[in-house]
């Protein structure tokens, strides 16, 4: 079994400019920031991203379905912020992600939402608590402390899930998860994404995140959360999607006459964000004559 992890560990000092490889690692022990805060007259717990960490993330929403994407890094990352917050027992605890690690959506380069992931057991996060939440960010005041996110179990649990994959259909069982009571709930409150969840699911949600990529269809992967309202989608190129998207957002705002509503100017990004990964493709060698 992880060990607990209080968020009582001691008070540190903040480096302006972490050592690089303390601040890119995202295995068991990934070094997180703890900021303490009220947020409609209860305390809370905030737990963020260090600068320097090597991960990116953004959010949409499509046919009624909130998402949060990345890449593979990302998902094994967010697995392990999923796992470690299903074993916290400090009420009023959320992890953060936020400025800087938003990037614009890949597909028509609209701004990203903050997320949050909530053991909801233990931290009732509001509407108003996360709306004053999002009035503070980007948090650019020190940190309180930095604490070691415990996610022992995990991989174990990870590599039982890619066996199980790896069954012929007909053995699989699908591992049972307690959903009684409380189960999970993705939404947008107060300006967040939020990924609310009890312990098991938070472990299950951990574990089929974490394999996203494993078994990708055109380089693109995902994962159902509270279906059919939240998913975590994957793509193996997500960068270079989200760099082809804000030159297709800034093409079609130079080439639009009039302002146009979303649902008009959108669908126009996309298509161009699209041919502007086709003509940044390395042309095709001519093949030599016969």
């Amino acid at each position: 079994m992880p060990r607990l992890n209080p968020l009582t560990d001691k008070e540190v000092k903040v480096r302006a400019n972490p050592r690089p490889g303390a601040a890119t690692r995202s295995g068991d022990g990934l070094k997180l920031h703890r900021r303490r805060l009220q947020l409609a007259g209860r305390p809370y717990t905030v737990i963020s991203l260090r600068p320097g960490t090597d991960a990116s993330y953004s959010t949409n929403v499509f046919h009624e379905t909130w998402h949060v994407l990345s890449d593979w890094h990302g998902a094994r990352l967010l697995g392990r912020l999923l796992w470690g917050l299903a074993y916290q027992r400090q009420p009023g605890t959320l992890v953060l992600v936020d400025r800087p690690f938003l990037d614009p959506n890949p597909f028509d380069a609209e701004p990203a939402d903050p997320i949050a992931l909530v053991p909801a057991l233990i931290t009732p996060l509001t509407a108003r608590a996360a709306r004053e939440l999002r009035r503070q960010l980007p948090l650019t005041r020190p940190p309180d402390g930095t604490v070691r996110w415990q996610t022992g179990g995990l991989d174990v649990a990870v590599t039982q899930r890619r066996r199980w994959a790896d069954l012929p259909p007909g053995e699989r069982s699908w591992p049972w998860v307690d959903r009684s009571g409380f189960q999970e709930q993705v939404d947008r409150v107060g300006g967040l994404v939020t990924l609310a969840a009890s312990p098991a699911v938070l472990k299950e949600w951990a574990v089929t995140v974490s394999v996203l990529g494993d078994w990708s269809s055109y380089g693109m992967d995902y994962a159902e959360l509270d279906w059919p309202n939240g998913e975590v989608q994957v793509f193996r190129d997500y960068r270079r999607r989200v760099s082809a998207a804000r030159v297709g957002r800034r093409e079609i705002l130079a080439e639009v006459p009039a302002p146009r509503p979303p649902d008009g100017l959108n669908p126009l990004i996309w298509d161009r964000g699209t041919a502007v990964r086709r003509r940044r493709l390395p042309p095709v060698p001519a093949r030599p004559q016969a």
